[in-house]
């Protein structure tokens, strides 16, 4: 894909909800200067993903209204594979989650509106 977004496949879908495996790889852009002897995912590129893969699958047309309960479990780190776990929980609603193997990495719910909201 490009520097910012990593390969990824879809593993399993449903009309309310999508899992997607992704390679995160060492290159990533958001790997550049992020901790040079220790590099971690930043959340921001987690919440960038979880947004993207959102409305790629079940939001599309929409734009983020809010983004509640984030948290941040656990560090990412380069060269595993993440899995992203999306469920839409209501019609303006979705939950998100990542995942190395099963640990959950980090976890966050968006509000979803019509552009120009």
């Amino acid at each position: 894909m490009s520097r910012f977004f990593p390969p990824s496949r879809v593993t399993q879908q449903t009309i309310d909800g999508v899992e997607i495996e992704l390679q995160v790889s060492a290159d990533l852009h958001y790997f550049d200067g992020h901790f040079p002897h220790a590099s971690v995912l930043a959340g921001i590129a987690q919440l960038d993903w979880a947004v993207y893969y959102t409305q790629c699958h079940l939001a599309p047309g929409q734009q983020v209204l809010s983004v509640e309960v984030l948290k941040f479990q656990e560090m990412i780190q380069p060269d595993v594979k993440v899995r992203l776990v999306i469920a839409q929980t209501k019609a303006d609603t979705s939950t998100f989650a990542f995942y190395v193997g099963e640990q959950r990495m980090s976890s966050g719910r968006l509000k979803w509106g019509p552009h120009g909201a």
